[in-house]
Parts: C-alpha cells; sequence; structure tokens
C-alpha cells in the first residue's frame, strides 16, 4: 500500500519547484509515473541513482526533473548557469534527440540550452552549437568522443551529472571502448544516474566503477507488459505473411501502426507493397542516413503516414503518443526484443495492441516469449479464406515493388550473389512453400 501512495503523489509534493511542476503540467503530465516517484526524491537529495523500469514508464523524466532543479538552484544563486552542466548518453540517434526535446519542453520556461551529438549529422553543424555553451548535451558515446577529442575549447570539466540512459545497450562491444574514454575524462565529482532495463552483470560492473553508494529503485522486477496492452497472435502460413499483414491493416483503417521486420530490407519492400496498395506506409532502419531517419519518424508522428515499417532501432526509447497498434511481422529472435517492441504503443496508461504474426520457423522464439511474458496468448480471430481474397492484389503489389527496388539497384547482396528475386523475396521471408500443418499441431501441443 505504502508503493502505491507514494505513486499518487504530485509532483509538487515530491519536491519539485513550481516552474517544473508547471512544465509537466504543459505537457500533460497529471501525476508521477512510479519509476518518477521513486526516483526523484532521492535525486533530489544529491544520490547516486540505479533505475530499473519497463520501456514507457517515464524514466526520462526521472531524470530530467532533478537535473533542471539543480540548474535552477544555481541560477538563484549565482548570475550564469554553468555550460555542459549535464550529459546524457544514449544508445540511438533517434533516442538521444527524443530525451534532448523533453529536456528542452521540461526548461522552455527557464531558458534551458540543450545540444543533441550524434553521427550522420554534420560534425562543424554541431560544433558551433557547442559554442553556444550549451547547459545539456545529449549524446550517442561515439560522436561524443569524436567531440571530445577533436572540437577545439570543448571538454566536460564542468559535469556534474552524467546520465547512462538504456545502460545495458551502452554496454555492447560497439559502445564499451568509447564509453571507458568518457568516463576517463569526466569529473570523478559528479552525480551518476544509471538506467537499464535489464541489471545485467555489465551493468552492475559499471555500478560498481562509476557509482557512490546508488539507491537502486526497481519500477518492474520482471519483464512485463502493461496491463492496458491487448496482445496477440496468429500462425500463419510463411508464404501468407504478407497476406494476412495487409488483412490486418485493412481491417482497422486508420490506425497508428508500427510493423516490426528483422531486416533493413524488409522494411524498404514491404513499405512500397503497401504503399502500392493504397496505404500510408513509410520505411525507418539502420541502412537509411539520418535525415532520412527523422523525416520518416516526423511523417510518422505528424499522422502523415500512418503506419512506420521499422526494424529494432526503432524498438527503444521512442514515445510516439498515438501509436495503437504494434504488428511483429517478423517474431525477434530474442525474446526481451519483444518487450521493448510492444512498448511502443499503450503508453503512460493509455490503451494499445500488439499481433504477432507467427510462421512455421518462428514457433521456438514464440514460445520463449510466452515464457518471458509469463501468459499464453490468445489468437487473433481470422478465417483465412476471406484473408486470401487478397492475395491476388498483395501479389502483384509485391511484384511491382520487387521490379521497382531492382530498377534502383537498392537491394543487391554485399555477399556477391546477384539482385535476383530469390534474394529480394528471401529477405522479406515469403520464399517458402512448405507445410506448415505438422508444426501448427506441435505448437500447440507446446502450448498446452
Amino acid at each position: 500500500m505504502a508503493e502505491e501512495n507514494e505513486v499518487e503523489k504530485t509532483f509538487k509534493e515530491l519536491g519539485l519547484r513550481d516552474e517544473l511542476v508547471e512544465a509537466c503540467e504543459n505537457l500533460g503530465w497529471k501525476t508521477p509515473s512510479k519509476i518518477q516517484a521513486e526516483v526523484i526524491p532521492h535525486a533530489l537529495e544529491g544520490k547516486d541513482m540505479i533505475g530499473l523500469a519497463q520501456t514507457g514508464s517515464g524514466k526520462t523524466g526521472a531524470f530530467a526533473l532533478p537535473i533542471l532543479q539543480a540548474l535552477l538552484e544555481i541560477a538563484e544563486n549565482q548570475r550564469t548557469v554553468p555550460a555542459f552542466f549535464a550529459c546524457v548518453l544514449s544508445p540511438t540517434r533517434e533516442l538521444a534527440i527524443q530525451i534532448a526535446e523533453q529536456f528542452e519542453a521540461l526548461g522552455s520556461g527557464i531558458s534551458l540550452k540543450c545540444v543533441v551529438l550524434v553521427g550522420g549529422i554534420d560534425m562543424m553543424q554541431q560544433t558551433l552549437a557547442l559554442a553556444k555553451r550549451p547547459h545539456i548535451v545529449v549524446a550517442t558515446p561515439g560522436r561524443l568522443m569524436d567531440h571530445l577529442t577533436n572540437t577545439k575549447g570543448f571538454s566536460l570539466g564542468t559535469l556534474r551529472y552524467l546520465v547512462l540512459d538504456e545502460a545495458d545497450r551502452l554496454l555492447n562491444e560497439e559502445f564499451e571502448k568509447s564509453l571507458d574514454e568518457i568516463l576517463n575524462v569526466i569529473p570523478q565529482a559528479r552525480k551518476t544516474y544509471l538506467f537499464s532495463a535489464t541489471m545485467t552483470k555489465k551493468v552492475r560492473k559499471l555500478e560498481r566503477a562509476c557509482l557512490k553508494n546508488p539507491v537502486k529503485i526497481e519500477a518492474s522486477s520482471k519483464y512485463s507488459t502493461v496491463d492496458t496492452l491487448k496482445q496477440q497472435y496468429r500462425f500463419v502460413p510463411a508464404k501468407y505473411k504478407e497476406c494476412y499483414l495487409v488483412y490486418i491493416l485493412t481491417e482497422m483503417p486508420g490506425f497508428s501502426t508500427m510493423v516490426f521486420t528483422r531486416t533493413c530490407d524488409a522494411t524498404r519492400l514491404l513499405a512500397l507493397l503497401l504503399r502500392n496498395l493504397g496505404q500510408r506506409a513509410i520505411p525507418i532502419s539502420g541502412q537509411m542516413n539520418q535525415s532520412k531517419r527523422l523525416g520518416a519518424l516526423n511523417k510518422f508522428k505528424a499522422g502523415e503516414c500512418n503506419i512506420l515499417i521499422c526494424t529494432d532501432v526503432a524498438s527503444r526509447g521512442l514515445d510516439i503518443p498515438s501509436v495503437d497498434m504494434v504488428i511483429n511481422y517478423d517474431i525477434p529472435t530474442n525474446s526481451k526484443d519483444y518487450i521493448h517492441r510492444v512498448g511502443r504503443t499503450a503508453r503512460a496508461g493509455r490503451s494499445g495492441g500488439a499481433i504477432s504474426l507467427v510462421n512455421q520457423y518462428e514457433l521456438e522464439w514464440f514460445l520463449q516469449i510466452e515464457k518471458l511474458i509469463g501468459k499464453k496468448l490468445p489468437e487473433f480471430p481470422a478465417e483465412e479464406d476471406e484473408v486470401l481474397l487478397l492475395l491476388e492484389q498483395v501479389t502483384e503489389a509485391k511484384r511491382i515493388s520487387i521490379t521497382t527496388i531492382k530498377e534502383s539497384g537498392g537491394n543487391k547482396r554485399r555477399r556477391g550473389d546477384g539482385d535476383n528475386d530469390d534474394n529480394i523475396e528471401r529477405s522479406l521471408g515469403i520464399n517458402n512453400n512448405k507445410k506448415n500443418n505438422n508444426k501448427k499441431q506441435q505448437f500447440n501441443k507446446k502450448r498446452k
């Protein structure tokens, strides 16, 4: 009961100043989320923090609000507010940009200056932004290290706060070297906040290395999905998978939907296929340059396109409030990625839906997901005869899409095995005609 009462506290009762309470109200934050209610009081006391929370829990506010409060208090006592006061490290460009937007929204009433340092954007443009001496730096580790090494006059010598967001991903091999270098050049006398979906061995090692007597807050003790999320699956033959996708999207016209695929090639092909059928779809993947990725994301946020076809580059941290539905076109091989994907909908108390299309080759992965979330999902109702009425249209749309990709030369294989139809279809997982009846029977037995 004590936990429930704490969650019900207002932002004012957590100890936040009136300017920040007003900023929360302007963003439509009526009451603190669980992670905010538990982290903010300790953070305001000056403690290092470890926050373990599921995706969509409001953790950006949990670390941004105490940092902004500290800035406000310094501004009251000094004529100038120190530059490079806080640094937030993020594993992805999109998440970094989103974190910066939230800082700017919360700090809009106090003339907050924030800079984003990520790859895919001109270094000189970022150097000019750093010259304006912003208060908050939000960065991916590699690009931050590039600036610390090469940008004259830039250092983090005045840093008071370091935030490691999605720390479990920041400790992947691609970031580890840059992260070690950053920790070696920033002040030891600082507050450190570490947020992670999971407490891995590497996260524990990082905790011991760079946090001092931290308070550990666990807003979710196990992998889970929110109660407002309606989750379903549909067992489909691999050769009809795209037909089922089109059927579901047709049944839910106008829904804001994120469709997750396993490969970058599949995002492009599916987006073309859907557009050829009159759907407003747009792809986003790691193969696209940063401006195109941001453009696609902004079109989706603005509602110009209501279907975002994406890889797992979009599965973490992105807060797009209007997402009604997540469709797992490809089941993730890592069951934990399922949690992050479906966390794009049903955020902050809103409702949402998730449908997973499971073919005969993905059964084991799906069973692992059900085991992880601790529940058996109901099947999405659909009559196959009705779905297959779309087959001719979908097949023709697919043919046109493949031709478009072939003509643009955009689907060549690095291994030199050509640009034929088989390769393109294989990337979408649709070039398979093996019977799946036995597999389905085995699947149903295992789920009982």
